[in-house]
């Protein structure tokens, strides 16, 4: 079984070679309130992508979250690469905004029965380097992007807010489970560990953690075994009505984990 590697540098204001998953980030703003590090994941990613009223947090909030510079200036260089969706939360200033500044517009309002993310996972997913992305995003320079398989979407607004919305975006994460998607919030993230994987999860302790969970998702998990955590499983069943691992703590630098489920990680970040 192969090994798979996980790390939180995103959340570091600079991505170095501690970056141990060597991809590149692509960034999708859904529409909850930004997280304060909002300007932070969008300066690691190569892609910004708005799911319909997500630009509207973007053209409000971005200036908020960097009250020392121009507000008019902040809108211009926030500028999304691409906003997709049904196109009915968006409002139409918001809209006319940012087209006017050069940014594509989807409009997918044919298709209601997926998400705006899921409609946003497959486009990122879809370009690859034997695409001209030049042609599909003038205002996207992606000559270095990688393939779909080497990306790690990162998606802001994913977590709180209506729960039928935060299902439907941990759904996501199973729907494409050999895509890297982490779902954030200003006080956690979650991501998917595949069961076809072993993995290996390194913490960035100055901005993750203590908390930590892991739950089966899809299916119970009849073995699922841990290294690095207070409370480690060992070849433990988990399911619900059953035992999951909620308000663990991270112990060790390194967290390890193997299970025959897929199962959900998620770790608690700091005040950044």
């Amino acid at each position: 079984m192969e090994l798979m590697s996980h790390s939180s540098t995103f959340l570091l204001p600079k991505v170095t070679s501690e970056d141990r998953t060597s991809i590149t980030y692509t960034l999708v703003i859904l529409n909850q309130s930004l997280p304060k590090f909002a300007p932070l994941l969008w300066d690691h990613a190569k892609l910004r992508v708005c799911a319909d009223g997500g630009a509207n947090r973007v053209y409000d909030e971005m200036s908020m979250l960097l009250p020392h510079e121009d507000s008019f200036y902040v809108r211009t260089r926030y500028k999304p690469d691409l906003i997709i969706g049904d196109l009915d939360s968006i409002r139409k200033e918001v809209l006319d905004f940012y087209k006017d500044l050069g940014t594509k517009i989807n409009d997918e309002s044919h298709d209601q029965d997926t998400t705006d993310l899921h409609k946003c996972v497959t486009y990122i997913r879809d370009l690859t380097p034997n695409i001209d992305v030049s042609t599909v995003l003038s205002t996207c320079l992606l000559k270095d992007f990688f393939p779909w398989w080497q990306i790690c979407i990162l998606v802001t607004g994913a977590l709180g807010g209506r729960f039928d919305h935060e299902i439907g975006n941990i759904n996501v994460l199973c729907r494409f489970s050999d895509t890297r998607i982490v779902l954030l919030s200003d006080d956690s993230l979650i991501h998917l560990l595949p069961r076809t994987h072993r993995h290996k999860i390194y913490i960035q302790s100055s901005i993750e953690g203590p908390h930590c969970g892991l739950v089966p998702i899809g299916m119970p998990s009849g073995s699922t075994t841990t290294t690095g955590l207070q409370w480690d499983l060992n070849d433990t069943e988990m399911r619900f009505g059953g035992l999951i691992s909620t308000s663990n703590i991270v112990k060790e630098e390194i967290v390890t984990v193997q299970s025959d489920s897929d199962l959900l990680w998620t770790i608690s970040i700091k005040k950044l």
